[in-house]
């Protein structure tokens, strides 16, 4: 017979899981520092010993880290996803920006089909409460930048797939340090900001009625629209560059 002696598990090992689990799906996100020992031994119902035994299984596996003096922090588990020499590679060149965004179309059209149909309703609650205070937020670039990026992680989490979660996590990691374009350039022009937010508007009102072609279609509008604002601030800048050679010359410099 198939069967086997049911063996109990270690408290350290319920532990082990349960944070692994809560990093796998984007819960406890990169450099969230952990409540302290005791606290935290509190909450999960589990004497010290048990959880110091937990953390440096956890410590040993990569995916924490201690700093002296300040606590146990969720490891950048992500920081290798791409190497500093690949990260200047994209940053000089224009072409991986356009295929940074086909990416990101491809990508995020999928996680919001899946969102649609798969998402809880806290899920899209979540991503209603970060709509709300883009809508608030609607007068501070930088502000809007990191919003904007939010909003989009909120519909990848609520696809439910935790491949896409990491992966796209690390691609905005990247679009945060400006390894491909400036963010926060498509936010200064006021009517570029109300073009967006009625793009975010229609991804947010597409997912509520769980309409998942009208979602995708949505998000297919939005990052076509962004790429072919950036192409045109690409072109403005080479276009002012010429002029400037122009003016320099028409000056006798």
């Amino acid at each position: 017979m198939p069967f086997r002696p049911v063996i109990p598990e270690k408290l350290s090992t319920a532990v082990v899981r349960q944070v692994e689990q809560l990093i796998l799906r984007g819960i406890l996100k990169p450099e969230k520092q952990l409540p302290p020992e005791r606290e935290l031994a509190e909450r999960l119902g589990v004497s010290r010993p048990s959880l110091r035994d937990a953390i440096a299984q956890l410590q040993e596996a990569g995916l924490l880290i201690s700093k002296p003096g300040a606590g146990v922090f969720v490891a950048d588990v992500l920081g290798s996803a791409f190497s500093p020499a690949l990260m200047a590679l994209f940053a000089r060149h224009d072409e991986a920006a356009m295929d940074y965004l086909s990416f990101r179309r491809d990508m995020e059209g999928l996680a919001a089909e899946r969102a649609a149909r798969l998402g809880s309703d806290t899920d899209l609650a979540v991503i209603s409460a970060i709509f709300a205070k883009m809508e608030t937020a609607h007068d501070n670039p930088e502000e809007e930048a990191t919003l904007d990026a939010q909003f989009h992680m909120s519909i990848v989490e609520a696809s439910h797939n935790v491949v896409m979660l990491h992966m796209m996590r690390s691609m905005y990691d990247l679009l945060r340090g400006g390894v491909f374009y400036n963010r926060q350039m498509m936010f200064k022009q006021q009517t570029k900001r109300a073009v967006l937010l009625d793009q975010h508007r229609e991804i947010h009102d597409a997912l509520l009625a769980r309409d998942s072609v009208a979602a995708r279609t949505a998000v297919d509008a939005h990052l076509t629209y962004v790429e072919r604002a950036l192409l045109d601030q690409q072109r403005a800048e080479r276009h002012e560059d010429v002029a400037l050679q122009r003016l320099d010359h028409a000056r006798g410099h």
